[in-house]
């Protein structure tokens, strides 16, 4: 709610100067929806994860009321007081980069969400992976906890790499550490650049590797990785919950073991199960044999990764971007013409 109300005197300069047909507001930016309502013009709620459409506060009505409270105050301060509508939830349209195979029935504004599934772009190349580590006659997996969780994967990362390291010869590992929190069997490498840029595991610092000795063809540590190229090549993904990796991940038809860890991982993790496509593990008491046994079972037990491709083809049918911005441009047509927003004096 503090960062609504900073960020509402410039969303409210920036509607009034370029006067759009429609305002498009992230979900967990509620200052755009609200501003946009007060001066009269349309606006479209971009849900990145669908977390918010699952009902997960009914079970807790005083938090849920509350909420709404909070809500109904902001919007008095910088909204339409005389509305109701709920700021998370356009009332004319909500894009979801998810679709119903893995997010479920929504709880709430099902009549407005427009299912597009994830948009996912191609990213620029690296050269800096060591492609030639992966040996194709091998089964690979994947281990990362994203950029923002690595203050608390010390513990979980190592717990990962004596789980595989018990299966050693049966599969090859990435995993990613961005922070060198894991300690190293050896010592590092030197840096090398990476142009790769993914939103949960790389950006353009440099991949370092580190393995146990220099011929090491069972773990690979690295800083960073090219995801999306790499999930092409992996059978399976230990990871947060996060519904980048998630999304990713599933688009690529590739079954998951979770550890959700905050905010909306919980939910994308019991999305992920009850599309049967990955096992849950608890982030703070995994230990390697339970990691060891959840990784088993999904790149051992096929129907895992049937309905991993199963979410993948839906997602891959929904349209993404494409679909989003069609989706957009009907609702800009019903405003019959150029928003002209209402002056901040004539409220």
């Amino acid at each position: 709610m503090p960062l609504a109300e900073a960020m509402a005197p410039g969303v409210a300069k920036a509607i009034e100067e370029f006067r759009p047909d429609v305002v498009i507001a992230d979900q967990q930016a509620v200052a755009g929806g609200l501003v946009a309502e007060r001066l009269g013009v349309r606006w479209a709620t971009s849900a990145t994860t669908s977390a918010e459409f699952t009902g997960a506060l009914d079970g807790l009505p005083k938090i849920d009321a509350w909420l709404d409270g909070q809500m109904n105050e902001v919007r008095g301060r910088i909204g339409d007081p005389e509305s109701a509508a709920d700021p998370r939830f356009s009332p004319d349209l909500v894009l979801a980069f998810t679709t119903e195979e893995l997010a479920g029935r929504p709880a709430r504004a099902g009549d407005r969400i427009r299912y597009v599934g994830p948009s996912i772009a191609e990213r620029p190349a690296t050269t800096d992976f060591p492609w030639e580590w992966l040996d194709p006659a091998r089964l690979a997996v994947l281990v990362t906890l994203g950029t923002a969780n690595t203050d608390a994967g010390a513990r979980f990362l190592t717990e990962c790499r004596e789980a595989v390291r018990a299966r050693a010869g049966r599969f090859q590992t990435v995993i990613v550490d961005p922070e060198g929190v894991l300690t190293p069997d050896t010592p590092d490498t030197p840096d090398t650049p990476d142009s790769s840029n993914t939103p949960d595991s790389s950006n353009t610092q440099g991949i370092r590797e580190t393995s146990s000795t220099p011929d090491d063809k069972d773990v690979l540590v690295c800083r960073y990785v090219p995801q999306l190229p790499l999930l092409e090549r992996v059978s399976a993904v230990v990871c947060h919950a996060g519904h980048n990796t998630v999304c990713e991940t599933l688009w690529h038809g590739v079954p998951l073991v979770v550890a959700p860890i905050r905010d909306d991982q919980p939910v994308v993790a019991a999305q992920v199960v009850d599309a049967g496509a990955g096992v849950r593990v608890r982030f703070g008491r995994a230990r390697a044999a339970g990691l060891g046994e959840a990784l088993d079972t999904v790149l051992y037990e096929p129907g895992y990764r049937i309905a991993a491709e199963r979410v993948g083809a839906s997602f891959r049918a929904a349209g993404g971007a494409v679909a989003a911005a069609g989706h957009l441009e009907a609702l800009a047509a019903k405003t019959g013409g150029h928003a002209t927003p209402t002056p901040e004096g004539d409220r």
